[in-house]
């Protein structure tokens, strides 16, 4: 019966996202080749800010990756701007970057002492190749040297312009239930210097928690208005599963078993990282434990730059679940997974241990990550059949406003909000 309750739940609130239509290209960060490992997407000096810098201004954005090779490879890659359901924009390269369409990848460092080798490549944006014209959201592609049709990777991030102010709050008294399993927001869009005529038609307002893509929710229609005040409250799209603090667990060393680490082994050519056996936690009590939203940091604990001296580990995950016939699926959900549903990070049942269990092949460092129920058919995950739902937990919300002014041909980001409930 709990099982049917979350499946409708989140047939009704995926209905409050507005898809593209079938065939737009829409981009998700992600790796699209198996020698590409540990995407990372960083606003210097913001530890753990989402992935979102103000055009004309000091913000930097550092981006890095692993390449699984020997030597350093040439790479390049290429910027393209995005309309705000991610899908690419009618802008051409000379509208939205002050640059080169074009640039090689500069900044590779082969790995130090490690078994699995591999080089480390960062790209700094802005750089002096490359300046954003216009706010809005982009996406970077690399590929090797004079290939663009193969792509390796691509990041999404956003750049906005502070035009309006975006305050945000979350309560746990939702509409839904009172200090029970949901937060929601309520937010205002203040614009007393800045001339939003149809607030109805021009604009599109994202919001999401912790970062992931499966439960983002776009609102369109503010509660009321004022002369240079929007006004969003009480709408079925504002409220979100309150969900679970992550779990964590930590590898720095081959010395010591780290946070939630039962052991480590070497078996040739590599470490292999037990995990303790997880537990559903969705008919406990909630208890506090410090998140990073679902973040994870590289980190070699011997090391004088973990980003090249960290090795990879083989890493088993089990939850313990004596259920094979679930009407969906379970998915390891973090940042290192990059909020996507696949084969890479689904949970397989083991009948003859009777858990699920999952192997990935992780840096070392320490991690976030939660199990994420997706019913058939469905896009968007749950955190009420594994983790629990419960009001007190830390969640990370951002909210984004894009304008589209009348006549132009895309998305400004023109302010966001960020809140932590519960904090």
């Amino acid at each position: 019966m709990k099982i049917r309750i979350c499946i409708l739940v989140s047939v009704l609130l995926s209905l409050f996202g507005i898809s593209p239509a079938k065939g737009v290209t829409v981009y998700r960060t992600e790796a699209l080749h198996p020698s590409i490992q540990t995407i990372r997407t960083r606003v210097f000096d913001k530890a753990y800010f989402p992935p979102v810098i103000q055009l004309d201004n000091d913000d930097r954005l550092i981006i890095s990756f692993d390449m699984f090779a020997e030597q350093n490879e040439y790479l390049e890659y290429r910027i393209i701007h995005c309309n705000a359901d991610w899908t690419p924009s009618a802008l051409s390269v000379m509208e939205y970057l002050d640059g080169f369409d074009r640039n090689p990848v500069d900044e590779g460092e082969l790995s130090f002492n490690t078994f699995r080798h591999y080089v480390h490549y960062t790209i700094e944006l802005p750089n002096e190749s490359v300046r954003f014209k216009v706010s809005g959201n982009y996406v970077m592609i690399v590929f090797p040297e004079n290939q663009p049709e193969n792509p390796l990777l691509q990041v999404c991030f956003s750049v906005f312009e502070r035009r309006v102010n975006v305050p945000v709050s979350v309560t746990t008294r939702t509409d839904i239930d009172y200090n029970r399993e949901h937060q929601q927001l309520e937010f205002s869009v203040l614009h007393p210097n800045y001339d939003i005529r149809n607030p109805h038609t021009d604009l599109k307002i994202y919001l999401s928690q912790n970062n992931r893509n499966d439960n983002e929710v776009r609102i369109d229609r503010p509660l009321y208005t004022k002369s240079d005040e929007l006004v969003y409250a009480h709408n079925p799209g504002l409220i979100f599963e309150a969900g679970n603090e992550y779990r964590r667990f930590e590898m720095v060393s081959t010395r010591y078993a780290g946070i939630h680490v039962e052991r480590i082994q070497y078996f040739d050519p590599y470490y292999h990282v037990d995990l303790y056996p997880d537990q559903t936690r969705s008919k406990g009590n909630y208890l506090f434990d410090q998140t990073q939203y679902g973040h994870f940091t590289i980190r070699q604990s011997d090391a004088d730059d973990s980003d090249t001296e960290a090795d990879y580990f083989v890493v088993h995950f089990f939850l313990d679940y004596d259920n094979a016939l679930l009407p969906g699926a379970i998915y390891i959900d973090g940042e290192f997974t990059h909020g996507q549903f696949s084969e890479q990070n689904k949970m397989k049942y083991n009948f003859e241990t009777k858990r699920y269990e999952k192997d990935l092949y992780l840096k070392q460092g320490s991690y976030n990550y939660q199990y994420l129920f997706v019913p058939h058919g469905e896009k968007r995950g749950t955190t009420a059949l594994i983790e629990g739902n419960f009001h007190e937990t830390k969640n990370e919300y951002l909210v984004k406003v894009y304008h589209r002014i009348p006549g132009e041909r895309y998305d400004r980001l023109i302010g966001i909000g960020r809140s932590i409930s519960n904090e």
